[in-house]
């Protein structure tokens, strides 16, 4: 293939590629971003209300106690994490979890049903359509300061749920970090540039996490996902009219040493607490709890749909430098961003979507190849009916 070169150096490229960018600054924006005049909330939106609550709660990583995708039971590879013991917490902790209630009374828990069965410690998906407006009233019954940081939405510095040195205001800063007991509410916008983009389908997925101790905070539990949907492309619950299915998984190491949990879990749930030793390093290997939504060696529920249904994956990442993964589908392939493949690559924060419409039915691994993560545990299945 003959080779073209340009008429002109590098210098004078960049150049031009900065007066394309002004220009387009200029005369509105870029497609999809949206400017100054998408920052507002289009008319004809509505608000949304949330109403939801960090609470504690005592969380199982393993609840049949056996490894699900080998049958076996929990073998030496799998007590390493698993086995509790006079100085070893074991598979449950307690952990910090957003969770969805009726009304602002706080006092009755939202139910899942069986369609969000496999959330786990995910918090309720929040939803919006491009134009609408996200009333998000949270509760704190945590013993610790905790917020709601959300990814993507459209905020004032009264709803960013984020502490540092901003310049902000004191009459902006409740938002910060909610204290034990108290209740306070975000309210987010949804622009255009909140919604999807030139490359994506008829929704997008965002994410929310407290932010007060980002690390400590997230392996805490605290973090949920948010799906924006195209303009016109909502049922009237948010979720996209164009998809039968939707599910959500969260690959991450989740480092029960980082959490402010760890003391009480500690007391709570090893044999002696006494004799553990929290700088011993296979007590620290021993509480990185490799899993998707919570869940390891395949003890993660509900990831079901029927052969051609239009399913969408969302994906999320979360975590530190070990946390690259490599979510894998077997016997059915997506479509991401319009590339087909069966492997997905997520970093720290990342958020992905991925279509499927399986065609092949059976029970199927899901997993990140990541061979250390294999076998950690951070391993599940999907089923496919006819």
């Amino acid at each position: 293939m003959r080779k073209i070169s340009l008429p002109f150096g590098l210098p004078a490229r960049l150049a031009l590629l900065a007066l394309t960018i002004a220009a387009s600054i200029a005369l509105g924006g870029f497609p999809g971003l949206g400017g100054d005049k998408n920052v507002a909330t289009a008319a004809g939106g509505v608000t949304r209300t949330y109403y939801v609550a960090a609470d504690e709660v005592a969380w199982d990583y393993a609840p049949s106690g056996a490894n699900k995708i080998t049958g076996d039971a929990f073998g030496a590879t799998e007590n390493v994490f698993m086995q509790n013991g006079p100085d070893r917490i074991g598979h449950v902790y307690r952990k910090a979890l957003y969770r969805e209630y009726t009304d602002s009374t706080f006092r009755r828990l939202k139910p899942r049903g069986a369609a969000d069965e496999h959330l786990g410690v995910l918090g309720p998906v929040v939803r919006a359509e491009v134009g609408d407006t996200i009333k998000f009233v949270f509760k704190n019954n945590t013993r610790f300061p905790a917020s709601v940081h959300p990814h993507g939405v459209f905020y004032d510095k009264a709803s960013e749920g984020a502490p540092y040195a901003d310049g902000a205001g004191p009459g902006t800063r409740a938002d910060d970090a909610v204290a034990p007991g108290d209740t306070y509410t975000y309210t987010w916008n949804v622009p255009e540039r909140a919604g999807p983009g030139p490359m994506d389908g008829s929704s997008t997925l965002w994410m929310y996490h407290s932010h007060v101790d980002e690390p400590g905070d997230t392996n805490a539990g605290l973090i949920g996902p948010i799906v924006i949907t195209k303009k016109g492309m909502a049922k009237p619950d948010g979720s996209p009219v164009d998809v039968d299915r939707e599910l959500f998984t969260l690959f991450t190491v989740f480092d029960e040493n980082a959490s402010p949990y760890l003391e009480s879990n500690i007391k709570e749930y090893a044999g002696r607490p006494s004799s553990v030793l929290p700088d011993d390093d296979e007590f620290i290997e021993s509480n990185l709890m490799h899993s998707i939504n919570g869940y390891s060696y395949g003890n993660l529920p509900g990831l079901t749909m029927r052969v051609g249904q239009r399913v969408r994956w969302y994906l999320i990442g979360q975590g530190t430098e070990v946390d690259l993964h490599t979510p894998h589908w077997h016997g059915n392939t997506v479509l991401i961003n319009g590339m087909r493949t069966d492997v997905a690559e997520l970093l720290p924060m990342s958020m992905k979507v991925a279509d499927m419409i399986p065609d092949n039915p059976g029970t199927w691994l899901y997993h990140c190849h990541v061979n250390d993560h294999i076998v950690a545990g951070m391993q599940a299945k999907f089923t496919v009916t006819p």
